[in-house]
């Protein structure tokens, strides 16, 4: 029988900015067993901003009145507010406790992805987690370390639980990729009965992101990494999480 397994990679440490994360986490995955060709190896976003000395300080913020404003407005620091708004195109929503704002990157989603849960407060104070600068990039280079080091040919997703429109709760969404296409196009297929399939885009990159979210830790599991196995994917060495965001000029609801 085909199936897909998750595995959360035990025995991580928890990381600071400049550690070795390939290293780290493939020493982590030696003691497991290793990797198998096809694998898709999934990191929290949380890991990858440390790693790359994302924390930012918020005594070392100053708000702009900008900033100050949009605060007044959603009920957050002004700090965080300021961070939020440098690392967005624009604000698309404010509410109480909530601003809604395209990233930099492109994806939509809660306060540009700054967090504070699972970041010590340091000398300096509270410090919240940025998004690495590029996703992609950062999953590229992890993933070229764990196929040299494994001599196997796999994938890496980044992840990180966001909200969904018209929906409650957050799911792993990945915010960056290597070695997959990030959607899976099966128009032209036929489905059971021979009728041609005429709209089907599966968001590969997405589901494997959600699938690992149910092992990956959001409080004390302190396991920010995991393996899957067996899920189906186009492979593909170029391809980025940026093709599976919808064009703006496709955007329905603006």
């Amino acid at each position: 029988m085909s199936g897909v397994s998750i595995a959360a990679v035990q025995g991580l440490p928890l990381f600071a900015a400049g550690d070795d994360l390939a290293r780290i986490t493939g020493d982590a995955i030696a003691a497991q067993g290793g990797l198998k060709d096809g694998d898709v190896v999934v990191f929290a976003q949380k890991v990858v901003s440390k790693v790359e000395a994302r924390t930012v300080p918020l005594a070392h913020v100053t708000p702009s009145d900008r900033a100050r404003e949009v605060a007044a407005k959603c009920e957050k620091p002004p700090e965080v507010v300021e961070l939020a708004l440098a690392e967005a195109q624009e604000v698309m929503r404010t509410a109480p406790n909530l601003i809604i704002v395209r990233h930099r990157l492109g994806h939509v989603l809660a306060n540009a992805g700054i967090d504070a849960s699972n970041v010590p407060v340091g000398e300096a104070g509270e410090a919240v987690l940025l998004w690495p600068v590029d996703p992609d990039a950062s999953a590229q280079a992890l993933r070229q370390s764990l196929q040299a080091r494994f001599g196997v040919t796999l994938a890496v997703v980044i992840s990180d639980s966001l909200g969904r429109a018209w929906r409650m709760g957050t799911m792993g969404t990945a915010i960056g990729s290597a070695g997959l296409k990030p959607i899976r196009d099966r128009r032209g297929e036929s489905d059971l009965f021979g009728r041609v399939l005429q709209a089907t885009v599966i968001g590969v990159a997405d589901e494997i992101a959600a699938a690992a979210s149910l092992v990956i830790g959001e409080a004390t599991e302190g396991t920010p990494v995991a393996i899957v196995r067996g899920a189906v994917y186009d492979p593909d060495d170029t391809a980025g999480v940026g093709e599976i965001l919808r064009p703006m000029d496709m955007d329905l609801f603006r």
